[in-house]
């Protein structure tokens, strides 16, 4: 694979892909379904037309091999700054150990500072201790401790 990677907002068509990447892990085997299904066209779109959301695909020579959602958040603290949530980051099994993902969170870094964001956040499962030792190495701190509560 070269190293030539364009981070761009998803398309209605980058879907399929997007939630083929989704899938491709034990948590997201389990959660995610036919990439076909409407409800997540509908999802796209609700996200699509947020200006405070953008859903980010890494495309390599029209193949999408990496993504995440970034989510700008409003709030009182810290002034009233807002923050950047980053989620669902995927790389797809042929581009990882290349420093793709490395590249992807750099890249939302620098543009939630570009926003004027005071902070990047994210969560990730507990079980992926790879992707813990990785968040480290980039220097995010797990600061706080996460609870979700499932409505399904």
């Amino acid at each position: 694979m070269s190293d030539i990677i364009t981070f761009r907002q998803a398309t209605a068509a980058d879907v399929p892909a997007i939630v083929t990447l989704l899938a491709d892990d034990p948590l997201g085997a389990r959660r995610e379904g036919d990439p076909g299904d409407a409800r997540y066209l509908a999802a796209f779109a609700r996200i699509d037309a947020d200006p405070h959301d953008e859903l980010i695909v890494a495309d390599h020579d029209g193949e999408v091999v990496g993504t995440m959602q970034l989510t700008y958040l409003a709030g009182l603290s810290r002034l009233g700054a807002e923050r950047c949530q980053i989620e669902a980051v995927r790389v797809a099994a042929s581009a990882r150990g290349r420093g793709l993902g490395r590249r992807m969170i750099q890249w939302a870094v620098d543009r939630a500072r570009a926003r004027g964001c005071a902070m990047v956040q994210l969560t990730s499962d507990k079980s992926r201790t790879d992707a813990h030792r990785f968040y480290d190495s980039l220097g995010f701190a797990a600061s706080h401790e996460g609870y979700k509560l499932s409505l399904s």
